[in-house]
């Protein structure tokens, strides 16, 4: 190959190095454009997936029995699948409440707390807080978006039963 057979920019840029030619400008434009696609449809799923309605309960299903819950006290159970966690409390006053355990903020689990002789739900990942009451964020990033699903509990023969969802805010 004579200097005349060397493209131009080989005149501006004479740096050698082994292999320099493996790489065209072309197949670094064909990654590029492959990477590209992966990426936008990685982020498709992603949406789509988020866009998915949430599961529908599968019905009343037993959670605990009343007996078996002290006031001021909490079990995890699953529901309305076997892959979403959920808590159920039952409040120093001997209320029960249930609600999904996922923070609203980055999913991290939230758990039953008492501090300094309050009750609250505490995502410990970002130091949130939610009521106990509504589900509500009170403190932390979760402040300022939306609730924890809350799921509505039957008791019945002194077992507690879920029976839906409620994804809406408290009123």
């Amino acid at each position: 190959m004579g200097a005349e057979d060397l493209p131009k920019w080989r005149e501006d840029f004479p740096y050698e190095s082994e292999g320099d030619d493996h790489v065209t400008r072309r197949d670094f434009a064909r990654f590029l454009v492959l990477l590209s696609g992966g990426l936008a449809t990685g982020n498709a799923v992603v949406y789509l997936r988020s866009r998915r309605p949430p599961a529908e309960p599968s019905g009343r299903m037993e959670i605990a029995r009343v007996g078996d819950l002290a006031p001021g006290s909490a079990v995890v159970f699953r529901y309305p699948d076997e892959t979403t966690p959920a808590l159920l409390i039952r409040r120093e006053s001997g209320e029960l409440l249930a609600f999904e355990q996922k923070c609203s903020h980055l999913g991290c689990p939230v758990s039953y707390a008492r501090e300094g002789g309050e009750e609250c739900l505490r995502c410990y990942c970002h130091n949130g807080r939610f009521d106990v009451a509504s589900g509500e964020g009170t403190s932390g990033p979760p402040r300022d978006l939306r609730p924890l699903g809350r799921i509505a509990l039957e008791v019945e023969g002194g077992k507690v039963f879920a029976v839906g969802l409620s994804r809406g805010r408290a009123t």
